[in-house]
């Protein structure tokens, strides 16, 4: 899987609010993209414990659910397109379904 983004997901995880997600989020990086799922089964069946919001929109838990990740996912065409990633407590206040890119 190609992922959008990949390099502000990784900056922002250098900041200090959020560096203990920077790991996490490397081993995610990783894991997806050597990843090839075809529709969102496969993908639940490697992350039980990402929420599928929609045909294309997941929500993963990052470092024990102390973060969520956003991400929209083109299964056609093979790329991961990040929405949105804070704490569990900023996921709190937005609305995963129809949070957008540049919000």
């Amino acid at each position: 899987m190609r992922i959008i983004k990949e390099k502000t997901l990784t900056e922002y995880c250098k900041l200090s609010k959020y560096r203990q997600a920077e790991e996490p989020i490397k081993a995610w990086i990783y894991e997806v993209r050597y990843s090839g799922w075809s529709n969102a089964s496969e993908l639940k069946s490697k992350y039980g414990n990402a929420s599928i919001i929609s045909s294309k929109r997941v929500v993963f838990n990052i470092k024990g659910n102390d973060y969520r990740l956003i991400v929209d996912v083109e299964y056609k065409l093979k790329i991961v397109f990040i929405v949105c990633f804070g704490t569990h407590a900023e996921y709190d206040k937005i609305n995963a379904k129809t949070v957008n890119y540049e919000d």
